[in-house]
């Protein structure tokens, strides 16, 4: 059960605290009304004298002890008895001071370089993350997140104005490449690998495939172009002799590694690979066709669509659970996670950035940070900042009132004693 007063800038009144400030505030009131009981007791039906005596001036003093501190307690809440006495009512009245004082307070013993970097230390911000990142769970939730933000973004995003600036940046990029050295690079990578020599070996079988299966076509081309007078064994022969040489010649090709046609083949691609780093030539030829294969309408559609393409990849696949994305992600956050946990190196370089980067802000944004706390308390209603405060500190205050009847009534008795006896 919550109390909450409607408009309030307050969370609500937790019910069980301000019964507990009720209780304390009767049983305060209560022994001071038992003081008076018994004041007014012996008044009524004692002489003054012996026992009475002592009993009255221990009752006494008890109500002036209990009603000063009654008046001291109240008085930082509101007007005793709604009467504008100076002095009282001193948290309403003083409510933008105090914020002001807390805020620099705040300021002066909290937000310190050096305090707030010794707080980054303790937390071991690091190593807590790193833990709570390497649990795979956590990494797919950590995902799961990740994609409905990317999600989000895309939904908010202009298409027209991203698909216009991606395909403008990726033309402009590619223009400005000199795509001649690193067509060079990836030929001396496929021919330091070897992999020319397998395109090479599958062209030879796939040629040798082609010729079995149109063998009878390339015969009867052949008779077409022979002349008339040459007798049709004789086209025959010359044919199937021919044939064989072509497939033995292949076969010879494809089965042996150091043959010289390969070698040749091998010698033409690093020759093509030197003259499109140093011919100004073949540089040149390069760079037309780059230019002319941009400015093909197929090529500018592509690029024009790059934008939604790319969208569409990523939204799949951050949709998708079982995606290479999703995956990706998630092995990445573990081992991320593990690294941050496990690698004491990685772990105080993160915890020494952390500790410039609050430094930083310590220094630099102390004031903006707890101009929160002097502006909040200035927005608040005075007597209701009154009330509430009064509420989770009241029940403590009202001890003062109970300790100030106890303790009244003993200087009381005390004093009454010594007079008795001088």
């Amino acid at each position: 059960m919550t109390i909450a007063e409607p408009g309030s800038p307050f969370p609500a009144m937790a019910a069980t605290r301000l019964r507990a400030l009720r209780r304390m505030k009767l049983v305060a009131g209560s022994l001071l009304l038992l003081a008076a009981a018994v004041y007014v007791l012996c008044r009524t039906l004692g002489d003054g004298d012996g026992v009475w005596g002592y009993v009255q001036a221990a009752a006494e003093a008890s109500m002036v002890g209990g009603l000063a501190d009654w008046f001291a307690v109240t008085a930082l809440f509101r007007h005793p008895l709604r009467l504008p006495i100076p002095h009282t009512a001193i948290i309403p009245a003083k409510k933008d001071q105090i914020g002001e004082g807390l805020a620099s307070f705040v300021q002066e013993y909290f937000l310190t370089t050096e305090i707030v970097a010794e707080r980054v230390a303790a937390a071991r911000v690091p190593q807590r993350v790193g833990q709570w990142l390497a649990e795979p769970a956590h990494a797919a939730r950590l995902a799961d997140e990740l994609s409905s933000a990317i999600s989000g973004t895309a939904n908010v995003l202009r298409d027209d104005e991203l698909r216009d600036a991606v395909a403008s940046f990726v033309d402009k990029r590619l223009r400005e490449t000199d795509l001649s050295p690193l067509l060079a690079k990836v030929i001396d990578a496929v021919c330091d690998a070897g992999q020319h020599q397998s395109v090479l070996t599958s062209v030879l079988k796939g040629t040798r495939h082609f010729l079995d299966q149109n063998r009878g076509v390339l015969r009867d081309r052949l008779g077409e172009e022979s002349p008339e007078w040459v007798p049709e064994w004789l086209d025959q022969r010359v044919f199937n002799k021919g044939f064989a040489l072509l497939q033995s010649f292949l076969a010879d090709v494809v089965g042996d590694p150091d043959h010289a046609l390969r070698k040749g083949f091998d010698t033409q691609l690093r020759s093509l690979a030197e003259r499109l780093r140093t011919d100004p030539e073949q540089i040149a030829k390069v760079e037309a066709a780059k230019l002319e294969l941009l400015d093909h309408p197929q090529i500018r559609g592509y690029l024009a669509n790059l934008w939604n393409t790319m969208k569409q990849l990523v939204l799949a696949g951050a949709a998708d659970p079982g995606s290479d994305l999703r995956r990706s992600a998630e092995s990445l956050t573990v081992r991320l996670g593990e690294v941050l946990r496990d690698d004491p190196t990685v772990g105080a370089k993160v915890e020494e950035a952390l500790q410039r980067l609050a430094g930083h802000v310590a220094s630099h944004y102390a004031d903006d940070l707890t101009d929160v706390i002097s502006t909040t308390v200035a927005r608040w209603d005075s007597e209701e900042t009154s009330r509430r405060l009064e509420m989770q500190v009241g029940r403590d205050l009202q001890f003062i009132r109970i300790n100030g009847t106890v303790v009244g009534a003993l200087a009381g008795l005390a004093i009454y004693a010594v007079s008795q006896l001088l």
